[in-house]
């Protein structure tokens, strides 16, 4: 059995998927398809960047989901499927696609739509996301609860990596009684927006209005998400959490443990290492390979062999 893995936002990169977008021809395909639908030039921005532009929320997100289902039908089509799937925030559209259980051609609208309300839900500087290192989570919800104005866990990571999110002032007062109280570092986040926290609430109110209009069917392979970190194969109970994402932490240490119960090989599919570091943080004898490019395509497909 294997688990493929899907990153989000912070994973992006300019130039990624060029190679397999210039070898395969269905992965263009894909691009075009997600260019047209998302009114954004998707083969211009991954792989030209400007990296401040590919940067924002709203484009990030149906550029990344390009990326990661191109990444995965190259597996698919050479004969690696995955047996469970799971994303990280944003990748949990790019994973459900993988499942069947959303058709790409709505996973782009809804990334863009997504994208969108994130982005215009909270006034630019009045929301910030810092990574705490070194703290267990319950002395950094004490914390968030303790500290004046709105702040709140956004991302369990791993042991030892929790993001938080809210207020800019708040977030910013959290960070210090969080390196008071033993952390290691607190690493201020480079994001316009605060998610996964409920400064969210109204645009997931908003999204999940347009939730209702996607077909989602059962998915293909077994599909943990993030909000419960739980296996999910109804449609209705997968629509539902969607829109909780948005203002609810991602569980996503709690997932890889869920995961790690059935198999402890992980394909990580999308740019970067992002999920492989914390996979290893938090399942000490995980088998972990990267896809990324054509290179670690062919590199994962000979050590699978």
């Amino acid at each position: 059995m294997v688990a493929f893995v899907f990153p989000g936002q912070g994973s992006q990169s300019v130039g990624m998927g060029r190679d397999l977008f210039d070898q395969i021809p269905e992965v263009r395909d894909l691009f075009e398809t997600a260019s047209k639908l998302s009114d954004i030039d998707i083969v211009r921005v991954c792989f030209e960047g400007p990296k401040e532009v590919l940067d924002k929320t709203h484009i990030t997100q149906p550029c990344l989901l390009t990326v990661e289902v191109a990444l995965f039908e190259a597996l698919r089509s050479r004969g690696i499927k995955p047996s469970i799937v799971a994303g990280h925030s944003l990748g949990e559209y790019s994973a459900l696609v993988a499942a069947g259980s959303i058709g790409f051609s709505d996973a782009v609208r809804l990334t863009a739509l997504r994208g969108r309300l994130m982005q215009e839900a909270v006034p630019q500087g009045k929301g910030a996301m810092a990574a705490i290192l070194g703290l267990e989570r319950e002395k950094v919800n004490a914390l968030c609860a303790e500290t004046p104005g709105y702040v709140a866990p956004a991302n369990y990571n791993s042991p030892g990596q929790i993001v938080i999110s809210g207020e800019t002032e708040a977030v910013k007062e959290a960070s210090k009684r969080a390196m008071a109280a033993g952390a290691m570092r607190v690493v201020p986040l480079a994001v316009s927006v605060p998610s996964h926290c409920l400064m969210m609430r109204e645009a997931a109110v908003v999204f999940e209005q347009h939730l209702k209009e996607i077909d989602i069917k059962p998915p293909s392979f077994v599909f943990i998400n993030n909000a419960d970190a739980l296996p999910l194969t109804d449609p209705e109970d997968i629509r539902e959490s969607l829109g909780r994402q948005l203002y609810c932490p991602v569980l996503w240490e709690d997932s890889v443990s869920k995961i790690a119960n059935d198999t402890k090989t992980f394909i990580e599919v999308g740019p970067g290492r992002v999920l492989t570091g914390l996979i290893k943080r938090t399942i000490k004898d995980a088998t972990l390979y990267n896809v990324y490019d054509m290179a670690t395509l062919n590199a994962t497909l000979e050590a699978l062999r």
